[in-house]
């Protein structure tokens, strides 16, 4: 029993860290938001996560005339 239980953290604990990695790595080329531009934190995570830099020459402003945008 014990070593089912082990499985199915180790299961979950991958599968944990490989939908961490997707996430970061999509987020980090899909178009941008502009309130979301300059987001350090974001940076930071997804840094930490990926091992890898936000590459803004790959990202896109995106949804420019939004509700947030006539407001500012």
């Amino acid at each position: 029993m014990a070593f089912v239980i082990g499985i199915l953290v180790v299961g979950w604990v991958a599968a944990a860290l490989i939908g961490t990695q997707a996430y970061f790595r999509g987020e980090q080329t899909k178009p941008i938001h502009e309130r979301n531009w300059n987001s350090d934190e974001f940076d930071r995570l997804a840094e930490s996560f990926t091992g890898n830099q936000t590459d803004y020459s790959d990202r896109t402003p995106a949804y420019s005339m939004d509700a947030f945008a006539t407001k500012s």
